[in-house]
């Protein structure tokens, strides 16, 4: 591959993905590393990526916007949960502001990578989605802000008799613009962020809107504003009251997942609680709302000023629990006996994880398996050289993990530029003992496990899911700690062995 390759754009760091993590990273670059020429490629034909893709009703983060906002570009809409469009207003005003917007290369999906170590470059072929012409580019450092699930389908489940339903089947992921469902009887299969998202915003414009779910998931009531981050940008410049705010969300978000892993039955107590309150004798709390799991097993899902609720209080909607025998033409015949008439089903069954967006990694030519990489620091993969991956926390918000990846990132090119290091490569210890990436029991997770790397149970190796641990060690850590190896290529014997052979050994 090397011989032939020839490259069209050569640059120092490239980038693969426009979304929030990609322009997050850009802008870290631009800021903290002003001469490291860089270039973004991206697949779609805009900025946004997740926010870009998803047109459903009510499309919204699940995390807090101080939190999710990035560290340097305070956000100031007011929103707490802001809806799809203004996070996608917000990663292109970023890009736009700060000269990024000109080094992305819209309508290149890469497909393949090779790591040249004779040059210490990468080869990175992108396909044009136009034309289906192949580009080649090549850079010094490869970082992948692509996402962790495919863009082209969610999580496909077949359900018997599909064919039946003469109604319409639309998946949330692949939402038609300008669909009409007024008037019309809905019936969203699922309980996670996406049904309890979309529930909320279809109910009054349906006719009726059911929720039918397997088993129950924890719904939280959040505030959709924060008094306390108004009343801070009333008496603080702007950025020291989103700072402020940051902090305490933060801190409140690593209390409460703390405090659920040692007292899970005194949180589960206080989230029933805070349900009854809102529906009294409305509905079978227990039967509907009581998850068989312990709280952050899976993630929470949020409900802005209790919306969710209120259209179940006021009839507009209302959640079943059962599990589904078949498909009929007029709706869902339920195993109880019960049978859901609907117009409209919307399965709103998950993602499908995809790492680096499915591109091929090769060494040399040699493909790597990332099943049998290990994560180094949340951020680097074993065997692979000069190659960071954004990659969120699964218990806050993404955003807070990426911009301290980006930020160790910017410190690791500085200092192999001051070292005149070439490129360094994570060197997990032989006798590593290792657990699953992530540690979410999330059904899109557990199905994607065995296709993932590894992490290990000790630092840095093991990824904290905690922000004020994952900063100490990532931006204040030393960067040649004894598991990052440095090396040039002149220096022929530091020079990277195969790792793919030491693999397959």
């Amino acid at each position: 591959m090397s011989e032939a390759f020839s490259p069209s754009v050569t640059v120092n760091v490239l980038i693969v993905g426009a979304g929030v993590s990609g322009i997050g990273a850009a802008h870290h670059l631009t800021t903290r590393c002003p001469d490291q020429s860089f270039a973004i490629l991206e697949a779609r034909d805009a900025i946004g990526g997740t926010w870009d893709l998803f047109k459903y009703p009510g499309i919204r983060s699940d995390s807090d916007m101080h939190t999710f906002g990035y560290a340097f570009k305070p956000w100031e809409d007011g929103q707490v949960f802001a809806d799809g469009p203004n996070i996608k207003r917000y990663v292109t005003e970023t890009a736009d502001e700060a000269g990024i917007t000109p080094h992305i290369h819209f309508g290149h999906r890469v497909v393949e990578s090779n790591w040249n170590s004779a040059r210490a470059r990468w080869e990175v072929t992108a396909e044009r989605t136009d034309t289906g012409e192949r580009v080649q580019f090549e850079c010094r450092f490869l970082m992948m802000c692509s996402g962790y699930y495919r863009y082209d389908h969610g999580h496909i489940v077949n359900f018997e008799g599909e064919k039946d339903f003469k109604g319409d089947i639309v998946h949330p992921q692949l939402w038609p613009e300008d669909y009409d469902y007024s008037g019309k009887k809905v019936v969203i299969i699922g309980s996670g962020a996406t049904a309890v998202t979309l529930v909320p915003a279809m109910a009054g414009t349906a006719a009726h809107v059911t929720m039918l779910q397997r088993s129950p998931t924890y719904i939280a009531p959040r505030p959709a504003r924060d008094p306390v981050a108004n009343f801070l940008r009333k008496i603080l410049p702007r950025r020291a009251a989103y700072s402020a705010t940051r902090i305490k969300n933060v801190l409140i978000s690593i209390i409460f997942f703390e405090l659920a892993k040692r007292h899970p039955q005194m949180i589960r107590n206080m989230v029933m609680k805070h349900i009854r309150a809102e529906l009294g004798d409305k509905m079978d709390v227990e039967k509907h709302f009581t998850p068989k799991y312990n709280p952050w097993d899976e993630r929470f899902c949020a409900a802005p000023d209790g919306d969710f609720f209120d259209v179940l209080k006021n009839d507009s909607a209302s959640v079943v629990t059962d599990h589904i025998e078949r498909f009929t033409e007029t709706g869902i015949q339920l195993k109880s006996g019960e049978h859901l008439e609907a117009d409209v089903i919307i399965p709103a069954t998950g993602l499908e994880m995809l790492l680096a967006g499915g591109m091929e990694f090769n060494l040399d030519g040699q493909p790597v398996d990332p099943r049998q990489s290990i994560s180094y620091r949340g951020m680097m993969l074993s065997p692979i050289p000069n190659m960071a991956i954004a990659f969120g926390y699964t218990n806050a918000s993404w955003t807070l993990k990426i911009d301290l990846t980006c930020e160790r990132v910017c410190r690791l090119l500085k200092h192999m530029q001051k070292k005149g290091y070439d490129w360094c490569v994570p060197e997990p210890p032989a006798d590593i003992e290792t657990m699953p990436l992530l540690n979410l029991q999330s059904g899109y997770i557990k199905r994607a496990e065995p296709y993932l790397p590894r992490q290990g149970t000790k630092p840095p190796w093991r990824t904290y899911q905690n922000y004020i641990k994952d900063m100490m060690a990532i931006r204040y850590g030393r960067l040649e700690d004894g598991a990052l190896t440095f090396g040039r290529v002149e220096d022929e014997q530091v020079a990277p062995v195969s790792p793919v052979a030491e693999a397959a050994e």
